[in-house]
């Protein structure tokens, strides 16, 4: 009997760790199917998750997001927080927005995680306009 509980404590421990974004994910540029970036994604003090681009693995247009229109324009995209408050609800991430370095905009988001690829999603209106997967860099 305490084996049945031990699988059963550990199951459901893998499962909440397995709902978790923290880390270090590889985006895949939409246009040429390539790895284009690292981006970090990280819980702050407010409990809420933000992510941050922490390498660039192809050149952009530009180094820094002059069509950024907060306090991020001209920003260098290395080191930009591109993913602002997130709140974890179940599997989801939600909340939150992102901003696309190259073009400037920003928008809603929901992140699901699907074992090593995460889902993410720009949201216009209630509409997933656009989902990318990136994948977990271990």
């Amino acid at each position: 009997m305490k084996k049945l509980f031990a699988t059963l404590f550990l199951c459901l421990l893998s499962t909440f760790s397995y709902a978790q974004i923290e880390g270090k994910w590889k985006t895949i540029d939409d246009e040429t199917g390539k790895p284009k970036s690292i981006v970090e994604i990280y819980k702050k003090s407010d409990g809420k998750y933000y992510g941050k681009v922490n390498q660039l693995l192809i050149k952009p247009e530009s180094p820094t997001c002059v069509k950024c229109k907060d306090d991020r324009k001209n920003k260098p995209i290395l080191g930009l927080e591109i993913i602002r408050g997130l709140s974890k609800d179940g599997n989801e991430f939600s909340g939150g927005t992102i901003v696309n370095p190259k073009d400037g905009k920003t928008y809603k988001t929901e992140l699901v995680r699907e074992g090593n690829k995460l889902k993410v999603k720009a949201i216009v209106m209630g509409i997933a306009m656009k989902t990318q997967t990136w994948l977990k860099v271990d």
